[in-house]
Order: structure tokens, then C-alpha cells, then sequence
């Protein structure tokens, strides 16, 4: 699995095959899609509270699609020029499509750290919504506990073959101090351009003091935020 890992990063996919069955009035594939869209309703992904992920993915893989008919060799090219080959006998040199059984369920994530140590907080922080969304995968039943969703998983990984660029492999924790940083930096810039330099100086004092740069602990963004007024929004209500 050396391809999974960037330094300190994983990338890792999953395609669960989900059951070829009704859920109620539903299939199972309709299923997962609707779970996922009550996700897309909530402020913040259910990943949102699992521990150092950089980004994660969910989708429903209905089938690979082929966007044009797959090459042959130079004799079934040479027959296409020949108007007197039919093409059914054309066609039929060509090699067969390929299509899934199942559909799939699919989760990408990079995160930083261990594959195991991920998983395991996964199961420990959002297990209910796991188990709702992954109940209508095959094999999922054998799985009861922390140790047994890793092996499940495990089974249904595939070898990555990009990562999230968007990120390095520092700790989550890192990362979110870093925007916020960012980001209150920009903002200052912009308040306080003109000033006289006396006042500048205190504004950049008063700033420092306040963004706690060197303190993790200290103000940053939270796990899914994705922008700074979400982050004042919070604070707002905090002091109410």
C-alpha cells in the first residue's frame, strides 16, 4: 500500500458493493443516496468529527460507462474501410463491454496518520451514521465493533492513485490553525491599510495577541468550516 501514502498522508478509496435489493419501498442503492443527501442538509458532515481528516468523499458508483467502442487491431481497422463488411461483423471482433454487477458505494478520504488508528475513529466517533449508510453494503453485517469495521473496510480498499493536493501531510490541527491565520491575516491587512505607522504597530500587536499563532489550542477554524464568516458566525453566537 506504499502508494497510499504521501509522508504523513493516506489516501484512502473504498468500494463497498451495495445489495441488489429493496430497502421498504426503495432500492438499496436509493438508499445510500438518500442518506447522503440528508448529509448535504446538515451544517457540517458527519466526517467533520472524524479525527484528522483532510477531505472526504461519498458517491454511488452505478457503473462504469464506455464512452466510445474499444480498439481492436490493424485487420478490424482495415474492414472499417470496406463497405461491403456489415457492421454487426464488425462489432463483433471488438472486445465485449464491461459492466459492474453491483452498484457501489465509494469513499475516498485523506487523512493524516495511521490507516488503522483513522478507521478506528471513525467507528468510535460516527458509528450510528456508518452503520446507517454502509447497512446496505454486502458483508457489512459481519461487522460489530471497531476491529471488525477496519477489516471490512480493508477488504474493500483499492490502491489510490492521487491525493488531495489541496492539503500537506501536517496534522489536522495544523492545518486549520493555518487557515484561520490566513485568512484573519488578510483581513487585517485590509482593515488597516493607511494607518499611521505608531498605530499600525499596536493593531499588529493587538492582532498577534488575539490569533494566538504559535497556539494550536487557541483560535483556529474547526473541523468542516469552510470559510471565516462561518467562524465569526460561531464565535457570535458563543457570546450570547
Amino acid at each position: 500500500m506504499g502508494s497510499n501514502i504521501s509522508g504523513k498522508a493516506y489516501a484512502l478509496t473504498i468500494l463497498s458493493p451495495i445489495r441488489n435489493a429493496r430497502a421498504g419501498d426503495r432500492s438499496c442503492a436509493d438508499a445510500v443516496r438518500d442518506t447522503l443527501e440528508n448529509w448535504n442538509q446538515l451544517q457540517n458532515s458527519p466526517m467533520a468529527r472524524v479525527p484528522q481528516t483532510y477531505l472526504a468523499r461519498f458517491f454511488v458508483l452505478d457503473d462504469v460507462f464506455t464512452e466510445s467502442l474499444p480498439g481492436a487491431n490493424v485487420f478490424d481497422t482495415a474492414s472499417d474501410m470496406l463497405p461491403v463488411v456489415p457492421d454487426a461483423i464488425r462489432r463483433a471482433v471488438l472486445p465485449a463491454e464491461e459492466h459492474l454487477q453491483s452498484k457501489y458505494l465509494v469513499f475516498s478520504s485523506d487523512f493524516h496518520g495511521d490507516l488503522d488508528v483513522y478507521l478506528q475513529g471513525m467507528w468510535q466517533t460516527i458509528a450510528p451514521e456508518v452503520q446507517g449508510l454502509w447497512q446496505h453494503c454486502y458483508d457489512f453485517d459481519t461487522v460489530k465493533d471497531a476491529a471488525s469495521f477496519v477489516a471490512y473496510m480493508k477488504r474493500c480498499q483499492l490502491t489510490a492513485a492521487l491525493f488531495f493536493v489541496g492539503s500537506n501531510d501536517e496534522p489536522l490541527e495544523e492545518q486549520l490553525k493555518a487557515l484561520y491565520l490566513k485568512q484573519e491575516f488578510s483581513r487585517f491587512a485590509l482593515e488597516s491599510q493607511g494607518l499611521p505607522t505608531a498605530e499600525l504597530k499596536v493593531r499588529y500587536q493587538e492582532f498577534i495577541a488575539r490569533v494566538k499563532p504559535r497556539d494550536l489550542a487557541g483560535p483556529a477554524w474547526t473541523p468542516g468550516q469552510y470559510s471565516l464568516l462561518k467562524h465569526s458566525d460561531a464565535q457570535q453566537e458563543a457570546a450570547l
